[in-house]
């Protein structure tokens, strides 16, 4: 489904400030793969996630989405494979507009986009639905401005809006890091659960290490612009938080970056 091979990425070249943000990564996702990335502040998590975004052009290697070649294409361009949930609960929705609103601009992407028809009886069940399966009663606010809702009601409902059209690729860039911990809970328990009845491929970066233990099947960790460890099946379903540790300190050669992975 995804495949980045050789994948080289540095930023400011031959300046003072040059910095090799990913250093020949390759990585292979199957369908249904739920990874999540892990690794402290500059490992090369959120510059992998906006090498596949298309965010800018890598220098060397190639990205490939569901078998096809992406490496040329512009970020408006991938689009079209990808849902994306951003840090900030700000960015995804438009704020001045309805619930119901957004969510039929998400229905519709990929088509001409327009409300001048207003939104169908059979649309509005359509979301009602959609948004019960979230558990925030936001279907009964469908006509509320989506600027009114709190940071996690709109971070779920903009994961809702990225899935709506089932995307080859969902990634999901620390979505619940400006979160309090109870409502971060409630959003990635929604993850789960629109990730597996959906079926989606998804690539969750995180800096939390008990989330990245808990969800996904798959947990991959950088460090320096590199995959320095891919663990999954009963291997991860066993891991605890202190074998993590332990193992990017052998593989990292110290424990520099503990706090930023507790």
């Amino acid at each position: 489904m995804l495949e980045m091979r050789e994948v080289y990425k540095t930023f400011n070249p031959g300046t003072v400030n040059e910095k090799k943000a990913l250093c020949g990564v390759t990585l292979h996702l199957e369908a249904g793969d739920f990874v999540t990335v892990i690794g402290s502040n500059g490992a090369g998590k959120s510059t992998a996630l906006n090498a596949i975004a298309g965010v800018w052009p890598i220098d060397s290697g190639s990205i490939l989405i569901d078998g096809e070649d992406v490496t040329a294409l512009p970020e408006h361009k991938r689009a079209k494979y990808l849902g994306r949930v951003f840090q900030d609960p700000m960015t995804g929705t438009a704020a001045t507009m309805e619930i119901q609103e957004n969510m039929a601009l998400a229905r519709r992407r990929g088509q001409r986009r327009t409300l001048r028809q207003g939104i169908t009886k059979q649309e509005r069940e359509e979301f009602r639905a959609l948004l019960r399966t979230l558990n925030l009663g936001l279907e009964e606010r469908m006509t509320a401005r989506v600027g009114l809702l709190s940071g996690g009601q709109r971070q779920a409902l903009t994961l809702l809006m990225a899935t709506m059209q089932k995307p080859k690729l969902l990634l999901l860039d620390e979505h619940t890091a400006a979160l309090d911990p109870q409502t971060a809970e409630k959003v990635l328990d929604a993850t789960d659960s629109i990730i597996r009845e959906n079926g989606l491929t998804a690539f969750m970066v995180t800096h939390n290490m008990r989330d990245a233990i808990a969800h996904g099947n798959r947990l991959i960790m950088m460090n320096e612009g590199q995959i320095i460890m891919d663990i999954r099946g009963e291997e991860k379903s066993h891991l605890t938080r202190e074998e993590l540790l332990d193992k990017f300190a052998s593989l990292s050669g110290g424990l520099s970056d503990r706090v930023l992975l507790s």
